[in-house]
Formats: C-alpha cells, sequence, structure tokens
C-alpha cells in the first residue's frame, strides 16, 4: 500500500455530522471565531484553555455547578487548579440513562453472557452505596477491587463514587504480591473480589490467593459470583460476604449524588511497577470526567445507544477509559478472558452480534490476528464498525495496512498514547482528517503537546522527548504516600523545568502527525545515537519466523550495543541465514545504525498484564541488576530466561 496517500479520508457529509464539527461551530458562535480545520481548532484550544474547557463543559452537559473560575494558578503547571469552584459527581453523570436499554453487555469468552439495562445497572447502584454507606465507607475512603471485567465491577465504582470514595481496581490474574504491592499502600475500607475467573476456556480459582491478600489488607471482604461459587469463597475467607449478602437487606431506591469538588479524588492508578513497589497515581472526578468526555464526544464521536468496546482488564487505565462512555449515553460491550478463546473469531463475532460502532484493543492484538491469517472483513459483517482505536504500544505501519485490507477498508483507524498518568491521551485520533499509515493523527485538543530536544527546544522532522507545555485537568491530584510532592515531580517534571516530560520517545510527521518510537527510558544509544525500540520491531516482528521481539540496550566496551531477542514462530530455529536476514530487513527497513549485534532466540518474552513488554526489566536482568517487583508481570517466569545467556559475554 502507497505511503504518498492516505489510508482513510473522512467525507464532507461525515466530518459536518461529527459531533466535534458541531462543537467548532459551537465555539465559533459563541466566541466570534472562524476556526474551519482541526488544526485551528487544537490551536485555539490550547491559546485559550479557559474557554475551551468552559466549551467541553457546556457542549457535553456536564450535571454540576461549574462555579466562574475556569482556571487559576496557571503560571506553574503543579500549581493550576481546573475549575476551582466547581462541585459535581462523577456517578451521576456516568448514570446517564434510564428505562430497559442496554447499558452494558457482557461476554466472559464463551461461557458466559449477561445484559444490564440502565434500569438493572441503577438499581445495583443503589444497594451498593446503601451497603457501602453501612460498612462506614465515606467520601475520601478507598474501595480496592481485584475484579474481572464484568458489569458488576463497573456498578461497585459508581457506587463507590457516588458517595466520594476513591476507586481502585486490579485484574484477578495478579499474583498475591503484586496485589499487596497496589492495595497494601492505600490502605482501603474495602476489598471486592469474585470467586474465580475464566481465561483460555480453563477455570481459574482463586480462593487461596483471596484468603491470603484478604487476611494481609485486614479489611472486610466481598465476593462476587462469577465462575466459581462465591458462598464457598466467602466460608473459606475470614470476614467475608458475598455479594448477595452484602446488599440482602437494602431495598432499591434513587440514588443519592454527593457533589464534590472538581479535583476530589477518583481513581488511584498504578504504574507498571516493573523495576519497583509501583507509583499510586490519583486522579479527580472532574479531571477524569471532562478528559474522557472530550475524548468520547468529540475524538471518537460517540453518542447515545452507540455500541463502545474496548479489550482490557480492569488493571488497566483503558477500563477506567471504557466505562466513562456511559457519560454519553453509550452501551459499554465489556469482555473477559483471553481474545482467543475459543478461537480468534470471538471478538469479531461480538463485534458483528452486537453491531460495535467503536472497536479498541491493543496493537499485539492486531498483529496477532494478522500472523494468524484471519480476515475479518471476509468473514463478518462489520457494517456498523466506523472506528478502531489502537494503544498500549505503537501500532507498526504494517499494521495499519492489516487494518484496512484485513478488517474493513472504510473505517478510522485511531493509533493512542497516553498512559495511566494521564487516564487518557495526548495523542489521538479525530474524524476530521486522514489516516496516514503508520501515524497518530494529531494532538489533543487542549493539550499543548510538542516534542522537544535534549536542549528543550521544539524540533520537527526529528525524534525527541514527547512534552506539554501548559497544565491540562487530568494531570494527576497526586501520588499517594507523598506528601511533599517529590516523587510526583521527579516522574514528570524532573527533565524541563514547568514542564510535562511524558517520557515517550516521538516525532512529528509532514501531516502533523505523531510518530511514537517507544519509551525515552528504553530508547536505544548506539554510538550516542537516541534510536526507537518501536523502529525496530516494526521491521523484525513483519517476518513470519519472528512470532514478537523485544531490544535492548547492552553496555558494552564504553558504549552500547543493541541486542534483538525473538520468540520465533512454531517450528522455527534461530539459524545463521534467519540471524543474516533479520539484520537485512533492519538494515534495509530501519537503517544501519538500528542493526542489532547480536540476535538471540528465546522461549518467551516478560510482559505486564496489559500486554507491553518489558524493556527495562530485561536489561536489568542483563546487566545483573535485580528487579525488584516481578509481580507486576503476566509471565514472570520469562524474565529467568534471560539470566547468564552466554551469547551476551562475547
Amino acid at each position: 500500500m502507497r505511503d504518498d496517500k492516505p489510508l482513510w479520508i473522512p467525507s464532507r457529509a461525515s466530518v459536518e455530522a461529527s459531533p466535534i464539527f458541531a462543537f467548532m461551530q459551537t465555539c465559533n458562535r459563541d466566541f466570534g471565531l472562524s476556526l474551519s480545520t482541526y488544526g485551528e481548532l487544537h490551536a485555539w484550544s490550547v491559546a485559550d484553555r479557559a474557554k475551551f474547557w468552559t466549551s467541553v463543559w457546556e457542549f457535553c452537559g456536564v450535571k454540576g455547578e461549574r462555579g466562574d473560575r475556569v482556571l487559576v494558578d496557571d503560571e506553574i503547571m503543579l500549581d493550576a487548579r481546573f475549575f476551582p469552584d466547581a462541585t459535581l459527581n462523577f456517578a451521576e453523570n456516568l448514570l446517564s440513562g434510564e428505562g430497559a436499554g442496554d447499558a452494558i453487555i457482557f461476554r466472559g469468552e464463551d461461557k458466559v453472557e449477561d445484559r444490564w439495562s440502565w434500569d438493572r445497572l441503577r438499581e445495583q447502584v443503589s444497594r451498593l452505596q446503601q451497603a457501602m454507606r453501612a460498612e462506614g465507607i465515606a467520601s475520601g475512603d478507598r474501595v480496592a477491587a481485584m475484579m474481572p471485567n464484568v458489569p458488576e465491577t463497573v456498578a461497585f465504582m459508581l457506587a463507590a463514587a457516588s458517595i466520594g470514595a476513591i476507586w481502585s481496581s486490579c485484574s484477578p490474574d495478579f499474583g498475591e504480591q503484586g496485589v499487596l504491592d497496589r492495595f497494601g499502600q492505600i490502605e482501603p475500607k474495602l476489598f471486592v473480589t469474585c470467586d474465580a475467573y475464566w481465561y483460555g476456556g480453563k477455570l481459574q480459582p482463586i480462593t487461596e490467593k483471596v484468603a491470603a491478600v484478604a487476611a494481609k489488607l485486614g479489611v472486610p471482604t466481598i465476593v462476587v459470583h462469577y465462575a466459581g461459587d462465591a458462598e464457598d469463597v466467602a466460608q473459606a475467607v475470614y470476614g467475608a460476604r458475598t455479594l448477595d449478602a452484602f446488599i440482602a437487606a437494602y431495598p432499591v431506591r434513587p440514588v443519592e449524588f454527593v457533589r464534590l469538588p472538581f479535583s476530589h479524588p477518583l481513581y488511584i492508578l498504578f504504574s507498571s511497577g516493573t523495576t519497583g513497589v509501583p507509583k499510586c497515581i490519583v486522579h479527580s472526578a472532574g479531571g477524569t470526567l471532562l478528559q474522557h468526555l472530550k475524548e468520547h464526544r468529540l475524538h471518537c464521536g460517540l453518542g447515545a445507544g452507540e455500541k463502545l468496546f474496548y479489550f482490557t482488564t480492569c488493571g488497566w487505565m483503558m477500563w477506567n477509559w471504557l466505562v466513562s462512555g456511559l457519560a454519553v449515553g453509550a452501551t459499554l460491550c465489556l469482555f473477559d478472558g483471553s481474545p482467543f478463546a475459543p478461537d480468534g473469531n470471538v471478538l469479531f463475532d461480538y463485534a458483528q452480534a452486537e453491531q460495535f460502532a467503536v472497536f479498541g484493543t491493543s496493537a499485539k492484538y492486531i498483529d496477532a490476528v494478522r500472523k494468524s491469517g484471519l480476515t475479518p472483513c471476509s468473514s463478518h459483517d462489520l457494517s456498523s464498525l466506523r472506528l478502531m482505536s489502537s494503544t498500549g504500544s505503537p501500532l507498526s505501519p504494517e499494521g495499519f495496512t492489516f487494518v484496512y485490507e484485513g478488517i474493513k477498508e472504510d473505517i478510522q483507524l485511531a493509533s493512542i498514547s497516553g498512559g495511566t498518568d494521564i487516564v487518557s491521551c495526548f495523542v489521538l485520533g479525530n474524524p476530521m482528517q486522514p489516516v496516514w499509515r503508520g501515524e497518530i493523527q494529531g494532538p489533543g485538543l487542549g493539550l499543548a503537546m510538542d516534542v522537544w530536544d535534549d536542549d528543550g527546544h521544539p524540533v520537527r522532522g526529528e525524534k525527541g522527548e514527547l512534552v506539554c507545555t501548559k497544565a491540562f485537568p487530568s494531570m494527576p491530584v497526586m501520588f499517594w504516600n507523598d506528601s511533599d510532592g517529590a516523587k510526583y515531580r521527579a516522574a514528570y517534571f524532573e527533565r524541563f523545568d514547568n514542564i510535562w516530560c511524558h517520557g515517550d520517545f516521538a516525532e512529528w510527521t509532514e501531516h502533523d502527525g505523531i510518530i511514537i518510537h517507544g519509551r525515552s527510558d528504553a530508547t536505544l544509544n548506539p554510538g550516542g545515537v537516541r534510536i526507537g525500540t518501536a523502529e525496530i520491531y516494526n521491521q523484525v516482528e513483519q517476518m513470519p519466523e519472528v512470532a514478537e521481539a523485544l531490544c535492548i540496550g547492552q553496555d558494552w566496551e564504553d558504549d552500547v550495543r543493541v541486542v534483538l531477542f525473538v520468540r520465533l514462530a512454531s517450528g522455527v530455529a534461530l539459524t545463521d541465514e534467519l540471524v543474516k536476514s533479520i539484520k537485512a530487513r533492519v538494515r534495509s527497513g530501519a537503517s544501519p545504525r538500528h542493526v542489532p549485534a547480536k540476535v538471540i532466540a528465546v522461549a518467551d518474552i516478560p510482559r505486564t498484564k496489559s500486554g507491553k513488554i518489558v524493556e527495562l526489566a530485561v536489561r536489568e536482568i542483563v546487566h545483573g541488576r535485580p528487579v525488584k517487583n516481578k509481580e507486576a508481570l503476566a509471565n514472570p517466569q520469562a524474565l529467568d530466561l534471560f539470566s547468564n545467556i552466554e551469547e551476551l559475554r562475547a
């Protein structure tokens, strides 16, 4: 497919029918502007953030009292406050619908299906709210959940948010220490878990883990029925009750919503924790709501009644992003388990049956579908699907091509990037501009995003640090247990004074799009030249012999050499000829500087629970340094494969 033409161009009719176009016209009318392109809209949204964010509040119909002031103390990013006089409740804004229509649709592999109406969701939130209050849970208390991506998890979160409690979650596949490393820091007042879960078609019991975690947290435990026997688990865990027992005494009544300040804490999310105990990142109710409304309504064009799907677990910030779709009246389509159980068609079967409008997933999933030989465009009716979103790692140019050739020809493909740090996106799609192969469409509205060189100067046409130069609403409120803010400042503001440095190695394109080349801390520096790991993966992982790759820089003879580890396809051996082919592919597709000095086959590659490969942890192992928190990994045993590799000594 040619790179000199876009993969997708929105029609004039579709642009003018989009919510973002209506929003732009509203701003033109309200403020006497003449904006006509996305670039002009973005420039204005950054230049006058007070008017922009006020317009988002009004256009998206936020429920709450906005107050008079919009942005104060803006000169210092860490001091800036948005809507300091506002009060709102996050749950009130998400419980936007009522009646018998679908609020949530659920599938757990091919084992479980369920549908929740808006009324059913509201009724469950009502009973949970009453039960939580009876338990003594109040504003500012933490509720922690080790749960699958099921409707009950959404209901628990909404009940906690309705009274101002702070929600934190992880998935049930976390190990005992991984759960305690997270929840042990925030001292929850209630622990919510399931009785078992399905993965890969197999029942995964967790009774022993639940008992161990509950004992160490020392708080009441609620066991939700999913795949096992909730009664049995509750009896085996000291101080535990089933969900049914927890809410049995409380009849349905109107949900009460406590309106709190815009900056009131809503979520505690966690960094990956692969190099130490995870950082506890606290996000505000107002900042999360406003940023997600902007992304769902304007960037995704999401409307009431549309089906929103994102393949995620409750331990990834995309779950928090997904559930906010309720605020625009969308129907959430939840899935829990393996996306290849019983086979690779399961998510596309789901998309066809429920007529998804938006299908979100990871770049790794798209690549896995491509390599499996599936072509959903010929096997499924995806006529309702208008937007596909990809995140988790950079989507390769070949991944872009496959979406249009193998999934759907007429679709907006939005590669997006942001993260747990901002519970949203810095760069993402928008329905007003073309999609170019290998490029993220552009920066998010209201975000003063740029790419800087090492000296703090903006650069075009070359790689640099992704930065944000002005405050934005979804900056964290704080880090938990960081009373002087030292951890917060070190995470984002140590590199450049008063500038958010996100830690991504990025580049502007000639189309005003963005390419993410990988994490800055994983950037390779052979001969002092910075190379993004994604540039190497984009070449190697297109080879049929290579299932997956991981690249690090190894300190060697007063320099750094590039070492490439490959997990090979079934039945493939790493011969001298294959090594030559890999190096030739990297040389021709990237540059001679990208060519690895060593290519080494490994049986597995370590990754986080959300599927991200952990280059830093492997780099530590290779250099003989300890990895402090293997519990953060989905497959911690894979790290052992990188110890004492003989080929790394020569």
